[in-house]
Order: structure tokens, then C-alpha cells, then sequence
């Protein structure tokens, strides 16, 4: 134990101190075993594996040598491993391989041991087929295969079997493919729809060959001849593809429901559905059928999004005894939000209730929010950044750190194996009390992780550490690109911070890259290459040089307007470009409400208030605010 003390004592101090060398050799002394694991009987293998004892990621020399060197006798020491390890992240990988490995081998009783419910479909359907092998009655194992059958994809081959046996023992009903029809159609694998059509009974095949129409083009269901019988599946087709329709071709799908609401018996819940996909189509293209459609939607079935273009569709117009009479017709919960209650004050003022409007501004002037941040511009109030620091002790931080999933955490950090990094993160997390994850939050700000210190916080709900929420993270790259390009650093450090949460390796599922998240024909461009790799990108000081450079391009493009830069940022400039020709002049604050993107219209609330806070960081005297009070904003 007193060897352990000793131990951990030091590897805390390399990790959190400047007891940078002790560090270093361990990792190089990992990094090195790593590569002789292929001869892991070797004494020189032996010797590294045996300078890592208490090392934290030394389980990991022992997942990947029962990985690499896989055989039934290790089977004793693998079930070891997996029990000690189980839910980690050291857990899976040699599980998956293992269990495929047994598959390979047809050992079917230690398959069933060792199996573990998870969301891979093939080794379930082989868990499941192993049961039935083993003398598991049907009844405990076939009511469950509807699960697995009922999807809108094909599943793997190692299901078919079980699939079979599940349809002769006639559990496999016409409502089965009815619904695994209608999910394949309805985003979906629509290939899958052929065969389900043959599943049908005859007389429905039919509606099977009309939902693969629809899906293929929308415009299909305006020919209503095409439902013969206008029953409640035929509805149904219909209902998915008014849906579709209303994105493509607004007055064609207005025409046409109009038609079908005296030819189909739409249910309520289909009436409102549709109306909530109208009204979100129209109000976003800005159709002068949206305000109509928009009230169609009852209340009970307002969303978000539905009151975000009930009140952006009247605040176009500037009418402003309009716009309140629409706020005052909210439900309660929704007035009570940050964002109605500022409109709310704003139509007060414009509507000379000078009192009230003020006080709601005031009242809303003491929030660091962007509708906060607002209204103290209306209240001539200094901005409130209401900056709780986080109050953390050594000792917290020492009992914390105890934790093994932890250090493999911070130790993957320092490697730069990222993603490791927040496997083992997030598995430590789900073990600690709240309290427990903003001592994380404070240990992974501490070694320069700042992601994982503003995710943690925001998951607790503890936003009041400016300072943790908000860091200068990467300050000297930002600030000498930033003066680089003439733009404001406090910009730059906003774009970031929306951006990527200074996550350096961030990927985004559209192929966004890095810190500032640039896409790769983008940089091809600001560099003038052919080519422009991933790992260039992922490179911060890459990242940033470039990420500053295309703000400076975006601002210049837009003749200083920081505001449209910055939703150019996010959706690129040819459609901010595409808003401007279809909007009339408006205040900076209105057009930022009726950007038809939710995404950008978030994005552009995020980064100015951010950038609000990053001002006040890097010390300069912020009017960003009173700016955009007194801005308008117009085709360019």
C-alpha cells in the first residue's frame, strides 16, 4: 500500500505539476512497449511492461496482447480481464473481437458466457440462435426477434435464420410489415421496399408500390387517383408525402391538400402534423400563406420552433401592437423565456409603454445571455457577466484523481490520443456525483482539456465560472492570428469557442475540420492547394492561421458587417447572400431573429454573446452591443 502512496503521489504531480520529465519517460516507455507487443514474450518487452506497474494505461498493453494474440486457452484470462474492466472502455473491444472470434469456432456455450447485451445486431441474432441451440424455449426467445425485424434497413445474414423461425412459428404478422414498410420509406432503406411489398397481403401490395413512388418523388401524391380507396393506409402514404412536398413545392402542396381534405379522413393527430410541417416550411420561405397556417398549430402542439416563426413572422413586418398581442397569446412557459420576454419589452417601448419596457429591460439587463446583453443596452446598464468561480480544494482534487478511469483519461490527453481521451472521460464520468464532475471540470481545465471542462460543467447546469466556461484557450495562436488578419480577437475566440469548444481534433458529420472547424474545399482555397490533408487541418496553429484568415475574407466580403460574417461563418456566404435579396431592410436584432436556419440563427446569438464575454477577457472596452442596437441591416 505505502508503494501504491508513493506512486500515485508522483504520478499526480507529473500530471497536474510542472513535473514534466517523470511524464515523459513513462509515456515514451507506453509508447515503446506498445511497439513490442507483437513479441510480447520477449525480455525486452518484459522489462518495459514490468516499468509500468501503477502506470495507468498499462491495462492497455494487456487488452491489446489478448486482441492480437487471440486463442481459446487465454480464454480464463480474457473473462479476468472483462470482469475487472467490465463497462470501460477496455471492456468492448476485446469483447467484440472475442465474441466474433468464438462465432468463427462455433463455440456456442462460452459465446452465451461471455455475451453481454449491445446495440451490434449480428452478435445478438447469434446470441439469440445460440439460445434456441442450447434448449431455451422459443416463447422466451421468439417475442423478441420483432425487434431486430421491424426496422427501416436490412440486417445482417446471421439473422435470416432466426428471422425464418420466427415467421413459421406465425408470430411475424401483416402489421409487422406494414410498419417495418412504412419505416424503410420513410428515411429509410428505400431498396428494402420491394421485398416487404411482397410480404404484404395481396390485395395491399399495391400500397407498398405506391409508398416507394412517393418516396421516390413527393409530387406523385398530387394525382389523388392514385388512391383509389382513400383508406387509412393509403392516408397515411398521402400524409408522408404532403410532408415532403411542402419543402419542394409550396403552392403545389397547398393545392393539393386543399383538394385532399375532402377526399381523405385525416385523423387530428395527422391534421396537426401536417400543419406543423406547413407552417415551418412557409414561415421559413417566408410564403404569405405561413402566419395563416401558423395558427392552424394548437397550442398543446407548439414547439420551439413553431413559436420561433409564429413571432419572427410578425417582427418582419414590424408591427408592433401585432408582435404583443402575439406575445401575450402565448402559453405561460413560453412568455416566462429570455427571448419573448426581451420582444415583449421591445414592442412595450415601440408602443410608447415606456415604463414597463423598461423595467422588463432591466430586469433582463442582469443576465449574461444574448436577449440579456440586449436589453442592457436599452437600460444603459454595464454588462453583467455574473461570474460565480467554481470554489475547488487540493484535497478534492487528490481524492478525485484516485479514480483509475480518470488517470487513463488525463493520461490519453497528454498523449494526444483525443479520442481514447473521451472514451475513458465519459466512462469516469457517469461514476462521480455532481459535485464530483465540476472537480473534473476544474482538473481538466487545469492541464489545458478544455472541452471536457465546459461540457462537464454544462452537464451539471453550472454556468456561472466565466473563467472555465470561457477560456483563453490557445491565447497567443488567436491573438497573433487575429492581428495578423486586423479582426477582433474576442471575435475569433467566440467563433472558436461556438465552433468546436477548442476541441482540436473536432470532426464534424459534414466534414468540418479542427478548431475553428474548416471545411476542406475552404482551405483549399484560403491556401491556394490542390489538396489540403486532415492532418493539417487538425494541426491548431494550421487551424487557427486559417480559420482567422477566412473571418477577415467573410468581414471584407460584407463590407465590415461583423453580423453577416458571421452567419456567413456558419452557412456560407452564398445563402446570407440569398436572405438579403428576399428580406427588406431590418434592425440588426430583427433579421437575426428571421434567419430561416435555426442553426445559423442560434450560432449568430452564440458567438455575440460570446464574443460580449471574451471583450471583457482580453481587456477591451466592448460597444458590440450598442452596436448592434443602433445597426440595420440591408441588401448589399
Amino acid at each position: 500500500m505505502r508503494t501504491f502512496l508513493l506512486v500515485f503521489a508522483l504520478f499526480f504531480s507529473i500530471v497536474f505539476t510542472s513535473n514534466a520529465s517523470e511524464g515523459y519517460l513513462l509515456r515514451k516507455t507506453f509508447e515503446n512497449a506498445e511497439k513490442q507487443l507483437w513479441k510480447s514474450n520477449s525480455s525486452t518487452y518484459q522489462e518495459l511492461y514490468q516499468q509500468l506497474n501503477y502506470y495507468p494505461l498499462q491495462p492497455y498493453l494487456d487488452q491489446k496482447r489478448l486482441i492480437h494474440r487471440m486463442r481459446l486457452s487465454s480464454a480464463k484470462e480474457i473473462a479476468s480481464f472483462l470482469d475487472k474492466y467490465q463497462g470501460s472502455p477496455l471492456d468492448w473491444p476485446l469483447r467484440k473481437k472475442w465474441l466474433n472470434y468464438l462465432i468463427k469456432r462455433n463455440r456456442q456455450a462460452l459465446f452465451i458466457e461471455f455475451f453481454q447485451p449491445t446495440y451490434d445486431v449480428n452478435l445478438t441474432c447469434h446470441y439469440y440462435q445460440y439460445q434456441l441451440n442450447k434448449g431455451v424455449a422459443e416463447s422466451n426467445v421468439l417475442p423478441k426477434i420483432a425487434k431486430l425485424w421491424v426496422v427501416g434497413k436490412s440486417q445482417p445474414k446471421s439473422c435470416d435464420p432466426l428471422f425464418e423461425r420466427w415467421q413459421k412459428a406465425g408470430l411475424r404478422t401483416p402489421e409487422h410489415v406494414w410498419q417495418r414498410l412504412g419505416l424503410a420509406a420513410d428515411g429509410g432503406k428505400h431498396t428494402l421496399i420491394p421485398y416487404l411489398t411482397g410480404l404484404l397481403p395481396e390485395n395491399e401490395q399495391y400500397l407498398g408500390k405506391l409508398w416507394h413512388k412517393v418516396r421516390r418523388d413527393p409530387a406523385y401524391i398530387t394525382k389523388l387517383s392514385r388512391f383509389p380507396n382513400k383508406n387509412d393506409k393509403e392516408t397515411t402514404i398521402y400524409t408522408y408525402g404532403i410532408k415532403r412536398l411542402i419543402w419542394r413545392d409550396q403552392n403545389r402542396a397547398l393545392k393539393s391538400y386543399q383538394q385532399a381534405k375532402t377526399n381523405f379522413a385525416f385523423t387530428e393527430e395527422q391534421q396537426q402534423k401536417i400543419a406543423l410541417k406547413f407552417s415551418l416550411a412557409l414561415a421559413s420561405k417566408n410564403h404569405p400563406s405561413a402566419n395563416e397556417w401558423l395558427k392552424q398549430v394548437d397550442d398543446n402542439n407548439l414547439t420551439d420552433n413553431i413559436v420561433q416563426w409564429k413571432i419572427a413572422d410578425v417582427l418582419r413586418k414590424q408591427n408592433w401592437p401585432t408582435i404583443k398581442t402575439e406575445l401575450l397569446s402565448l402559453p405561460d412557459a413560453y412568455q416566462q423565456k429570455q427571448q419573448w420576454k426581451y420582444w415583449y419589452a421591445r414592442s412595450l417601448l415601440a408602443t410608447n409603454e415606456q415604463v414597463l419596457g423598461k423595467q422588463l429591460m432591466e430586469e433582463l439587463a442582469d443576465t449574461r445571455h444574448y436577449y440579456g446583453f440586449l436589453a442592457a443596452t436599452y437600460s444603459d446598464k454595464p454588462v453583467n457577466l455574473q461570474n460565480k468561480p467554481l470554489q475547488i480544494s487540493e484535497q478534492e482534487k487528490i481524492e478525485l484523481f484516485k479514480n483509475a478511469a480518470g488517470k487513463r483519461a488525463f493520461e490519453f490527453f497528454h498523449l494526444g490520443r483525443y479520442y481514447h481521451a473521451r472514451l475513458e472521460w465519459n466512462y469516469w464520468l457517469r461514476q462521480l456525483t455532481e459535485r464530483q464532475k465540476l472537480v473534473a471540470a476544474k482538473l481538466a481545465n487545469e492541464i489545458g482539456w478544455y472541452d471536457r471542462a465546459i461540457f462537464a460543467l454544462s452537464q451539471v447546469g453550472y454556468l456561472d465560472d466565466v473563467d472555465l466556461r470561457f477560456p483563453l484557450a490557445f491565447n497567443d495562436e488567436i491573438k497573433q492570428h487575429a492581428s495578423k488578419y486586423a479582426i477582433n480577437p474576442a471575435w475569433a475566440f467566440a467563433i472558436t469557442r461556438r465552433e468546436s469548444s477548442f476541441m482540436s481534433d473536432a470532426n464534424s458529420s459534414v466534414g468540418a475540420r479542427g478548431l475553428m472547424q474548416l471545411m476542406p474545399d475552404t482551405a483549399k482555397h484560403l491556401t491556394r492547394r490542390k489538396k489540403v490533408s486532415t492532418k493539417y487541418l487538425l494541426d491548431s496553429k494550421n487551424n487557427i492561421n486559417l480559420g482567422t484568415k477566412y473571418l477577415k475574407d467573410l468581414l471584407d466580403r460584407h463590407k465590415g458587417n461583423q453580423v453577416l460574417a458571421t452567419a456567413a461563418y456558419n452557412a456560407g456566404p452564398y445563402r446570407v447572400k440569398k436572405w438579403l435579396k428576399s428580406a427588406n431592410e431590418l434592425p440588426a436584432d430583427i433579421w437575426i431573429e428571421t434567419i430561416p436556419f435555426r442553426e445559423t440563427r442560434e450560432y449568430v446569438k452564440s458567438v455575440l454573446a460570446y464574443q460580449e464575454i471574451y471583450q471583457h477577457k482580453v481587456g477591451e472596452q466592448s460597444s458590440l452591443f450598442d452596436q448592434l442596437h443602433s445597426l440595420n441591416i440591408t441588401q448589399l
